[in-house]
């Protein structure tokens, strides 16, 4: 693609999401998040659906949970049932959320025992036997979990709901499959996984959609631990020449299809959308808790007791902001905050850290034009001609087109609308995107062209660790089967 002002424009929007070095996308970047991992967003992906889907429908997938060990037994990551985990969508660019589907989980506890003695006595894991690879597999299981969604139309805490249904039967509840213990408890994950995958009937809408919640394996490809060492590497070395760091962890997706009818306004095809997590505002810790709490009975005491209204915590929307861009005593004040205020933040976008770092680091020279207004517009408002609404609120958030044709997955380009491939990065993300390096070479001056204050900014940056379509599936939810935390016997 020949570079023009529309390509201009797209990577100004690039350069913000990398205000520091390229890290995960947004894995344990506040300081609160990391007391409450279960509500951490660690990634949020928006596209227009390929391969095997219809490319009438938008797939969001929003992964919670960060870096986990697929060992992690005998709870493994089960997601908070005392918090709310929504995807938001914005349809007429006023930077205030028109839908949003809320997310609330419950545990079911089922107190399996085995004679031991002359007692019956409860059995300390997850399961006690195999499982699957359908879904009602459920009689060995001693604790899983389900969830609702629900549809909220307007604000999103005073808007009108209604629950979204399976389509099958018009039940409201769905099943979240156990994590993949290992091969002998669950000999065909994928499978299993697979009979999760609900169609469902959402209010308002006359075609159905798609949900899916459960563990997947990480998507997102870093060089991490080098990256947060001083980026003791080398930026300008080859996109493959080092190692994903976090290749063998597992997270959590919630994934919607949505149908592009369902989530747009009359001729606006442009969407923006975010997710965030919230938990109540007060907890009570109790010293003394009681097994029939955890059971389900009626006289027992939990280990703790939440109340008040529920307070955003978590928020995530276009990659690596608030993990690379906001300044550590913001971080939490970011994931507090809402799109409309934005403004606040705007310091960390004109004046961006990481061209400094790079040139204490490395000797490279960094743009010297300060205030960076080559970073601004774009990132707050969407691209002139790609994913800009006809009217729009500065704020920042994930903005799609719609109406962009889908690029099949062999012709993606991993570096999106940099590399001419315009169904890509910054237009929504897809898991093949290489967020990291776009980003990077963008906070380096790319957009600066030929600008005497440019510095190095032609260099190509990357962190090393190179992601694409290919390391994905071609079907919903897309993310790869998680890694089993044990081989098959």
């Amino acid at each position: 693609m020949q570079t023009n002002i529309k390509l201009t424009a797209a990577l100004l929007s690039l350069a913000f999401a990398a205000g520091n070095p390229a890290h995960a996308s947004s894995h344990r970047e506040a300081p609160f998040l990391t007391h409450s991992p279960k509500v951490d967003g660690t990634d949020f992906y928006m596209f227009r659906s390929y391969g095997s889907e219809s490319d009438s429908t938008v797939t969001f997938i929003a992964n919670y949970l960060p870096l986990q060990d697929a060992y992690g037994g005998p709870n493994y990551f089960d997601l908070d049932t005392e918090a709310v985990y929504e995807i938001h969508i914005d349809n007429d660019g006023d930077a205030v959320e028109d839908i949003t589907f809320q997310f609330d989980f419950n545990d079911v506890i089922n107190d399996l025992k085995v004679p031991a003695g002359g007692e019956m006595v409860s059995v300390p894991l997850k399961n006690i036997g195999a499982i699957g690879p359908l879904a009602n597999g459920t009689d060995n299981v001693t604790s899983r979990q389900t969830y609702t969604v629900t549809r909220i139309n307007g604000v999103r805490r005073s808007g009108n709901s209604s629950s979204v249904t399976n389509s099958s039967d018009g039940s409201a509840t769905f099943m979240k499959p156990l994590d993949n213990i290992g091969n002998k408890s669950i000999s065909d994950y994928a499978a299993y996984a697979a009979d999760h995958v609900y169609s469902i009937t959402i209010p308002g809408c006359t075609d159905t959609g798609k949900v899916f919640v459960g563990q997947r394996r990480e998507g997102f490809a870093v060089n991490l631990g080098e990256i947060f060492d001083l980026v003791n590497t080398n930026p300008v070395g080859p996109r493959d020449g080092e190692t994903n760091t976090i290749a063998n962890k597992n997270v959590t997706s919630l994934a919607l299809q949505l149908p592009i009818s369902c989530v747009t306004q009359g001729t606006e095809p442009v969407i923006g959308a975010w997710t965030t997590a919230s938990l109540r505002q007060a907890r009570i810790l109790n010293p003394s808790p009681t097994a029939d709490a955890f059971t389900g009975g009626n006289n027992g005491k939990k280990a703790s007791v939440q109340g008040g209204a529920f307070t955003q915590v978590s928020r995530l929307g276009m990659p690596l902001v608030n993990e690379v861009v906001i300044g550590l005593k913001d971080k939490d004040r970011f994931n507090a905050s809402h799109p409309s205020a934005d403004g606040q933040f705007a310091t960390y976008v004109t004046n961006p850290a990481l061209p400094e770092l790079l040139e204490i680091l490395f000797g490279v020279t960094a743009p010297n034009k300060f205030p960076r207004t080559d970073l601004v517009s774009v990132f707050l408002t969407g691209v002139t001609g790609l994913n800009q609404p006809a009217s729009v609120t500065a704020s920042e958030m994930l903005r799609l087109n719609t109406s962009t044709p889908v690029t099949a997955t062999a012709s993606q380009d991993s570096l999106g609308v940099l590399a001419g491939d315009n169904a890509g990065f910054p237009n929504g993300r897809r898991p093949g995107d290489d967020v990291v390096d776009i980003a990077l070479r963008a906070a380096m001056g790319v957009l600066l062209g030929n600008d005497p204050d440019a510095g190095d900014n032609t260099l190509p940056y990357t962190d090393g660790a190179i992601v694409s379509a290919s390391d994905f599936d071609e079907s919903f939810p897309y993310l790869k089967t998680p890694i089993a935390g044990s081989p098959a016997n």
